[in-house]
């Protein structure tokens, strides 16, 4: 990415930073919309092991340290922090902060864990893995358990990860596309309050 003359990374790093926080608040917006008068919150008509499918969109900033690892192999710990918005009548919530902590080898694919945390604190655990090269981008997720009216969920969805913008002092934001899984909810999760 080409700097405007003058501009500093502080400048880049200031501006991504005012970026992430529009995109919290229009995604808290969406969220709030989303949640209109409904008969019965996201998720809760899933009995135990029943299988709910949900479609969404992800959009994330934050940082990427790389390193060469000979020739063209390069490799990456990427940290971004974003939103996570849910749609469907299988989706485990509405709106979500999400975090992913991730190592990507442009040889042998990416690994990664997320957490997303709902409005009341109540968070869901993933692990991510992909092929995350220049090639194939498409990410598969797993998700393990949560916590409060997530606790006892499992399931999976997936994603084709996009880098909309690489700054040069390694500030990255992406987008998934394509973003659709599955959830089962476990007995622990079966009459959780909200």
């Amino acid at each position: 990415m080409v700097k405007p003359s003058g501009q500093t990374a502080t400048d880049t790093t200031i501006r991504i930073a005012g970026l992430v926080r529009r995109q919290f608040l229009l995604g808290l917006i969406f969220t709030v919309a989303a949640c209109g008068p409904a008969a019965q919150s996201p998720g809760s008509a899933a009995s135990a092991g029943e299988s709910l499918e949900f479609e969404g969109s992800w959009n994330a900033a934050g940082s990427r340290h790389t390193i060469s690892l000979g020739g063209e192999r390069l490799g990456s710990i990427v940290d971004l922090k974003g939103t996570l918005l849910l749609r469907g009548p299988g989706r485990p919530g509405v709106g979500f902060q999400s975090e992913v902590i991730g190592l990507t080898d442009s040889a042998t694919g990416f690994e990664g864990r997320s957490v997303w945390t709902d409005e009341h604190g109540d968070q869901v655990f993933s692990e991510l893995q992909g092929q995350g090269t220049a090639a194939k981008n498409q990410i598969t997720g797993t998700i393990l358990s949560g916590t409060g009216r997530y606790a006892g969920i499992t399931g999976s969805y997936e994603f084709s990860w996009q880098w909309v913008m690489e700054g040069e002092d390694g500030a990255v934001h992406g987008r998934a596309a394509d973003l659709k899984g599955r959830v089962q909810r476990g007995p622990a999760a079966e009459g959780s309050p909200r």
